[in-house]
């Protein structure tokens, strides 16, 4: 998530062979340029974020969305969930419920608003029949690691017996604080594992930014290997610059997407790079295509 993104949530709340061989492979993607239906292999959920494309209409997006083969739209709140169903689309991480990117769990202050706010949207999101709702942990603001571990414990787990019950995740997202979020607590996967770990319940999890964990800690195959079930949702995102993920960037998307699909993983991964391009969804398409393994 980048400082783009952040505004466009709030405004919608108020090996050198195998790099070569990748090259070749990215690079035909860049010469299609029309948006049409993909021969998906059905290994991976396609999704992409809402905020990515604020600029399209969400009737428009979802029909491009469709048409391209994704499943699901990210990052959408309730207003907008009746488009959604319209085309038969998933909301596979919901959002709405959180304060901001910096007030979050791990400060007690914002504690009460934050369990008003996901209580009602726990509801909101099982009524709907989603199953993923985004939560954030908020800036350190001064606070050690130890500290900010309690609290988000001691907030989170109050809310533990309504997710259990109608079966929502609470799903924290790790995000960068080098770049795009500076001071931002749950910048590493260590640290978001150990949150994981002591709160011991299948109903909150992590959401790995593979774009933002590139930045702040890399060795991005080993990490989804070694701590994949603590894992509910993936975003993408080129590094640097969160652009398209093709060979302007560093990663090579193909097999970080191989290594999610052999952990078993069945859920979504969702685009989240911000387009360059004046044909935003041939993009998307092109992306979709790069991760379908």
């Amino acid at each position: 998530m980048s400082s783009n993104r952040r505004t466009a949530i709030k405004n919608m709340l108020a090996g050198s062979a195998a790099l070569a061989a990748g090259d070749t492979l990215l690079s035909s993607f860049s010469k299609k340029t029309t948006v049409k239906k993909l021969k998906l292999k059905g290994n991976i959920n396609h999704s992409a974020c809402r905020w990515c494309y604020s600029d399209i209409p969400l009737d428009q997006l979802c029909a491009g969305a469709k048409e391209i083969g994704l499943k699901g739209i990210d990052l959408v709140g309730p207003k907008d969930w009746p488009t959604l169903k319209k085309y038969g689309l998933d909301s596979p991480m919901c959002n709405g419920a959180e304060i901001s990117l910096t007030e979050g769990f791990n400060d007690p202050q914002y504690h009460s608003k934050l369990i008003d706010n996901y209580t009602e949207h726990i509801g909101l999101v099982a009524d709907a029949g989603y199953k993923n709702l985004i939560c954030f942990s908020g800036s350190r603001r001064g606070m050690d690691d130890e500290t900010g571990l309690k609290n988000c414990e001691e907030g989170i787990k109050k809310l533990l017996p309504l997710a259990e019950k109608k079966g929502v995740v609470l799903v924290m997202e790790l995000l960068n604080s080098k770049v795009d979020h500076k001071d931002y607590m749950c910048d590493n996967s260590k640290w978001g594992t150990e949150l994981c770990r002591r709160i011991g319940s299948d109903n909150f999890k992590l959401l790995y930014d593979i774009y933002h964990m590139q930045i702040d800690e890399g060795d991005v195959i080993r990490t989804i290997r070694d701590r994949h079930q603590y894992f509910a949702h993936y975003h993408t995102g080129g590094v640097p610059g969160r652009n398209e993920i093709d060979s302007s960037q560093e990663l090579f998307y193909p097999a970080v997407m191989r290594a999610i699909v052999a952990t078993g993983y069945k859920g979504y991964v969702a685009q989240e790079f911000i387009p360059t391009e004046k044909d935003k969804l041939a993009a998307l398409r092109r992306c979709v295509e790069i991760c379908d393994v």
